[in-house]
């Protein structure tokens, strides 16, 4: 209802309804007037006599969410297979036959955990917010006054110790910006005074590592680059056995990153922010944060919950994977693959650099069904000047469902002109406008930019590619693209 007060507001000031107003119209307690009616309507893109119909049709406003995230579960069965004592006897087997490390692993693990409950943690929401207060932005002053507050010292350091850089596993593509030493030492890359941005997550993870574990057992080392899993590990990253407390750390570590994001961009005042700003990607420039932490803040804050998040390094590697809206990923997770599709907005941007952001409509057979994403992708620099790009997008069709439109009819509608055009083409001018309406709803304004580019067709692997003739016909791939993550 927040939400629906401040869009009915920016519509019109004079009409708009106040949060207690809207409160008793679902209540039943008040009757819109056919002013202010006009304001809610024009919020959800409807005819005011769509809001007046005696019994609307469920199907018409309530989305079928489908996969809550990431890839589809399995029926467990026989489930005598899959009891507590098999699996443990199972798992560390597996691992050592794959060469998956533990760490890795961990990851797997909350991650698959993070998408199931789409970044919906109000738990850790809470402590950020008593912590700062919903003070947004905060300066780093303020970050180190609130570090001196939780009993925390910074220390400052030009280099490390080669011995240290071995013992963590720190090789040239790599900074360490942070780490913690006990009893209650910040020790801070000096190189951070110049990138206040970084500095300021690294405070806030620290911080969030104090008030959510005491500092307990803490191992946090933050590192920018391309092998941050291996850090604050050690040689056990590398090691295929499983060691419990290499996983209660992993999730500490993802504990403390969440909390630092909620803390730099507490959910109320960011949400409404973003709401402004139509989802612009440069609000980050407002807060004095990276793109970065916008970016995975979007996908926590948004009443919308469909997101994913991609941070790609060159050739492709992916450094951060969030799919809350299922999306499949076209190259593989621990292992090389052969056949990727090279048409994902992170690789065309880490291929063809681009200044700026760039938006992207796509279409994704998901299963048997295609469905239509839309992403806004940037290039950016780390603090080791390796290139990457940051890509956050969402899964429109549970947004066009609820708007009592036919989501998989009109996915397989564009992606049939896409197929005629040879993979992509202009999005036709009936399907324009559908999508369009969509864009106001959702107030994301790289949504709409992307109605103005050409829809793609993407695959998830080679094998299943939509275009006519196939990509990976012939001498596309070469040995120079392969991609792993």
């Amino acid at each position: 209802m927040e939400d629906l007060s401040a869009r009915c507001i920016r519509v019109n000031p004079e009409n708009a309804p106040s949060v207690s107003y809207l409160s008793m119209i679902e209540r039943g307690k008040r009757v819109p007037s056919s002013d202010m009616l006009e304001v809610i309507a024009a919020v959800f893109q409807k005819e005011v006599n769509w809001f007046l119909d005696d019994v609307p049709e469920q199907s018409a406003i309530t989305p079928d969410k489908g996969s809550r995230g990431g890839i589809n579960g399995m029926a467990l069965e026989p489930s005598f297979l899959f009891t507590n004592e098999i699996l443990q006897i199972a798992i560390p087997e597996m691992l050592s036959q794959t060469g998956i490390s533990g760490r890795q692993f961990a990851h797997l693990l909350i991650r698959a955990h993070q998408e199931h409950h789409q970044n919906h943690f109000p738990d850790l929401e809470r402590a950020a917010e008593e912590i700062g207060k919903k003070r947004m932005p905060l300066s780093v002053d303020e970050l180190i006054e609130i570090a001196q507050q939780q009993g925390l010292e910074i220390q400052w350091f030009d280099t490390l110790p080669k011995a240290l850089l071995n013992e963590l596993g720190v090789n040239s593509t790599s900074i360490v910006t942070s780490f913690f030493g006990a009893p209650n030492q910040i020790h801070i890359n000096k190189k951070l005074q110049n990138h206040s941005k970084r500095l300021k997550y690294d405070l806030a993870v620290h911080i969030g590592h104090s008030v959510l574990h005491n500092r307990e057992g803490l191992k946090s080392v933050l590192v920018t680059g391309l092998n941050q899993y291996s850090v604050s590990q050690g040689a056990s990253a590398h090691s295929s056995t499983v060691d419990a407390q290499d996983i209660l750390q992993a999730w500490r570590d993802f504990e403390s990153s969440f909390f630092a994001g909620a803390l730099l961009c507490p959910k109320v005042p960011f949400r409404q922010l973003l709401d402004r700003q139509g989802y612009e990607v440069s609000v980050h420039k407002q807060l004095d944060v990276s793109a970065s932490v916008a970016m995975r803040r979007m996908t926590a804050v948004s009443p919308y919950r469909h997101w994913h998040y991609f941070d790609a390094y060159a050739p492709g590697k992916l450094k951060a994977v969030y799919r809350g809206n299922g999306i499949p990923l076209p190259w593989g997770n621990m292992r090389e693959v052969q056949d990727p599709c090279q048409h994902w907005a992170v690789f065309r941007m880490i291929n063809q650099p681009v200044s700026g952001t760039s938006a992207q409509l796509s279409i994704l057979n998901v299963g048997d069904e295609p469905r239509i994403y839309c992403c806004e992708s940037t290039n950016t620099k780390d603090l080791a000047e390796n290139n990457h790009v940051l890509c956050t997008g969402i899964d429109l069709n549970p947004a066009i469902e609820a708007q009592g439109e036919d989501a998989l009819t009109i996915a397989q509608d564009l992606k049939k002109v896409c197929v005629q055009s040879g993979g992509s083409a202009d999005i036709p001018p009936v399907l324009r406008a559908k999508l369009s309406s969509i864009a106001r709803i959702l107030n994301i304004n790289w949504v709409e930019r992307s109605i103005d580019s050409p829809a793609r067709l993407i695959c998830s692997r080679g094998a299943s590619c939509p275009r006519e003739p196939s990509c990976y016909q012939g001498s596309f791939i070469d040995s120079n693209s392969t991609f792993i993550a």
